[in-house]
């Protein structure tokens, strides 16, 4: 059976649907079934990454009500190889949201491909627990802000209190001038901080912002160093033993612990 990972975020703004794209075609490079799927209900953002906003006709809730068959409702991409996107709906109000279906519709996509990636909404709101419904693995996304780091933490702890405790830090955005010059988080401590394994660092890299524009994906670029790193991470997903970077200097260990509380 196939794996659902589940892509998080404490907030948004964090580069987390850059991340579900790039990793998911990634993975199909590696000649993996992909399948990506988009549950940021009424926000979705993915479907202008694939490129594909202006021919969506049927979305994941219209395969969760039965309205449409699944095949009618997913768009097939043959130029990433095995990657199909189910994306979200645009109007529907997440109040209304049954996690149980979600479980049932991803346990059943699960005999279909090697990797489910779920684009998990922001933050903690209604959709967060259709998002995770079948997570086997879920991948946090944050970057080296407080604000970031402090929404993540909550994240980590929910995460955990609904039975997922494989839980992996994808560090983005990092600049590591700064965190050498002393004026960005250093990863060690962040890492020390939320108390979860990295799987991998992306470096901010002008070749991210000019993809979001161009509907590029930079995991197809070699000349750029997140997409490398995008690369890298899939690799380590599918159990490829990858170092990891250390762009840290040593963390300074308790200067977070006023902000943090495990209590929620």
């Amino acid at each position: 059976m196939g794996k659902v990972i589940v892509i998080a975020s404490g907030k948004g703004g964090v580069g987390k649907t850059v991340a579900v794209s790039n990793i998911a075609v990634a993975l199909a490079k590696l000649k993996k079934k992909v399948l990506i799927a988009d549950i940021d209900i009424g926000l979705r953002n993915l479907d202008l990454y694939m490129g594909v906003e202006d021919v969506i006709v049927y979305d994941i809730m219209d395969v969760i009500d039965s309205s449409c068959d699944i095949e009618k409702a997913i768009f097939r991409f043959p130029k990433y190889g095995n990657l199909d996107f189910l994306p979200a709906a645009q109007s529907v109000d997440k109040d209304f949201l049954e996690p149980e279906k979600f479980r049932e519709l991803f346990n059943k996509l699960k005999n279909e491909y090697d990797y489910i990636i779920v684009d998990c909404p922001a933050g903690i709101e209604k959709g967060f627990k259709s998002a995770i419904a079948s997570c086997d693995l879920a991948l946090l996304v944050v970057t080296p802000d407080m604000a970031s780091i402090r929404d993540a933490d909550k994240v980590v702890n929910l995460l955990n209190y609904n039975g997922i405790n494989d839980v992996r830090l994808l560090l983005n955005r990092v600049i590591p001038q700064l965190i050498h010059s002393g004026d960005m988080i250093p990863i060690d401590e962040i890492i020390y901080t939320l108390g979860i394994p990295p799987i991998g660092i992306v470096i901010e890299d002008v070749a991210v912002l000019k993809s979001q524009r161009s509907k590029a994906i930079v995991a197809l670029d070699s000349s750029s160093e997140a997409g490398n790193e995008f690369n890298n991470i899939a690799k380590r997903l599918d159990g490829e033993n990858i170092p990891i970077t250390n762009l840290s200097l040593k963390a300074k260990r308790n200067i977070f612990k006023r902000l943090f509380s495990k209590k929620y």
